[in-house]
C-alpha cells in the first residue's frame, strides 16, 4: 500500500470516529406493559372511574366519571396516531374495572369489524355503524333514557369513532348527538369520540363541545394549533401509535396506552 494509499485510509477512519462520535444516541425502545397487566397491579382502582393510560411515573390516568364537569372527551391526532386503539383500550379497561350494572358501552364505527374482539364483552350493548338507522335510533334511546334515568347507577359510555361522520347525520339526529354532547355527562352518559386531526379544520364549531381533549401525534404545526387552541404547543414530539397528552389545568401530562390483550 502506498503512502497515498494509507493516508486516505486514515482520514476515512477518523470520518467514522467523528460520526460516531456526534451521532445521535438510539431512541430508548418502550416496551408498554398489557392493558390486563396494568389493571391487576393498579388494582383496586377508585369506583366511578375511567381508564385512559399510563402516566410516565407509571401511575394510571383516571377520569372520574361521577363529576360531569370534564364534559366529553375528544380523542385527536394524525391517522397513525392510535385513536381508535385508545378507544377500544378505554372500552376493554372500562369491562375489566366495571360490571354491567355499573358501566356499559355502546360503539358507533364506520369499521365495525374493528371492533370484532369487543363484541362478546358483556360490558357491550353493540357496535352500530354510521351508515345503519339503527346507530340514529341508539342516539335517540340514549336521550331518552338519560331523561329518565334519575334512580340509575349505571354509566353509559358513547364510543364514537370519527366525530365528522355524526355531524353529516339527519337533522333529528344531529339534534340529539348535540344533547348527548351538551347534557349526557350530567346523566351519566359520556361521548368519548376520536378526529383526525387533519379534519378539524371542517368542524371547528363542534369542538367546542370538549373541555377534555387527548392529543396524540401531529405532525402539522397549525392542525395542533387548532385543536389545541395554542399556537405554541407541538405534538410532533410524541410516540405515533401509543403516546398520548392532555392539558390539566396548565400543566401537561403525558401518558402512554398499554397494549390491547
Amino acid at each position: 500500500m502506498d503512502i497515498t494509499s494509507r493516508y486516505s485510509l486514515i482520514i476515512d477512519t477518523v470520518a467514522d470516529l467523528a460520526e460516531k462520535k456526534h451521532a445521535r444516541p438510539a431512541a430508548p425502545v418502550v416496551v408498554q406493559p398489557t392493558l390486563r397487566s396494568v389493571i391487576a397491579d393498579a388494582s383496586p382502582l377508585p369506583q366511578k372511574t375511567l381508564f385512559l393510560g399510563i402516566a410516565e411515573d407509571g401511575l394510571p390516568v383516571l377520569l372520574n366519571f361521577s363529576d360531569s364537569i370534564a364534559g366529553p372527551i375528544l380523542i385527536t391526532g394524525d391517522r397513525t396516531s392510535g385513536k381508535t386503539s385508545l378507544l377500544k383500550i378505554i372500552a376493554r379497561a372500562a369491562g375489566l374495572i366495571h360490571s354491567p350494572s355499573k358501566v356499559k358501552y355502546a360503539v358507533i364505527t364506520q369499521h365495525p369489524t374493528e371492533w370484532i374482539n369487543l363484541q362478546n364483552n358483556q360490558n357491550n350493548v353493540g357496535v352500530y355503524t354510521t351508515q345503519d338507522d339503527t346507530a340514529q335510533e341508539l342516539l335517540q334511546s340514549l336521550v331518552t333514557w338519560a331523561h329518565n334515568n334519575k334512580n340509575e347507577v349505571q354509566t353509559i359510555l358513547l364510543l364514537i369513532d370519527d366525530i365528522e361522520v355524526m355531524t353529516k347525520l339527519d337533522q333529528k339526529s344531529e339534534q340529539n348527538f348535540r344533547w348527548l354532547l351538551l347534557r349526557g355527562p350530567s346523566r351519566r352518559i359520556w361521548p368519548i369520540t376520536t378526529l383526525n386531526a387533519s379534519r378539524a379544520q371542517n368542524i371547528p364549531a363542534w369542538l367546542g363541545f370538549f373541555r377534555t381533549r387527548l392529543f396524540g401525534f401531529i405532525r402539522n404545526s397549525l392542525d395542533s394549533q387548532l385543536v389545541t387552541g395554542q399556537s405554541d404547543k407541538l405534538l410532533n414530539d410524541l410516540t405515533a401509535g401509543s403516546q398520548f397528552t392532555m392539558l390539566e389545568g396548565k400543566t401537561w401530562l403525558t401518558f402512554w396506552a398499554p397494549l390491547l390483550d
